[in-house]
């Protein structure tokens, strides 16, 4: 599985520490930045993560900054992208199992690096339940992305 990983300048340390961890699991990863605590916006590495997922060059994506909310919203503003923030195992695992994420969003000033590891093993290993109420609900959320809103 490949991964992709990105992080505005409050979540750089946490990707730092993380993208080892993941690589020693056996993942390959693409660190779409950024590479320091230099501020930049979060908005733009949502972006680029995101479209590694929708042009096929990753599976899934793990997105950092500094409590996970800007980086989550920004994300979920784009077709096609299922972005979920956690900060406790049942979510990480059950919203790939209910709702089908394609992207984990962390909190780097929320949670620790342990904590952080448990919910990548809990995101990674799960997967899409395939049951019918879950389909259905996914359709739903498809075409609330496709509806022109006045």
């Amino acid at each position: 599985m490949k991964i992709v990983v990105g992080s505005d300048h409050a979540g750089f340390l946490l990707k730092k520490n993380l993208i080892p961890y993941l690589k020693e699991m056996g993942y390959e990863i693409i660190n779409i930045g950024t590479e320091s605590t230099d501020p930049v916006d979060y908005p733009d590495f949502a972006l680029k993560l995101s479209m590694e997922i929708l042009n096929g060059k990753a599976d899934r994506g793990i997105l950092i900054c500094g409590s996970g909310v800007g980086a989550g919203v920004a994300a979920n503003k784009i077709q096609g992208i299922r972005a979920g923030l956690c900060h406790d195992n049942y979510t990480a695992h059950q919203s790939v199992e209910h709702d089908n994420i394609n992207v984990l969003v962390l909190g780097a000033r929320v949670i620790g690096l342990d904590l952080a590891k448990e919910l990548i093993c809990a995101f990674l290993k799960a997967t899409f339940s395939g049951e019918e109420r879950h389909k259905r609900r996914l359709e739903k959320i498809n075409a609330l992305e496709k509806r022109k809103w006045n």
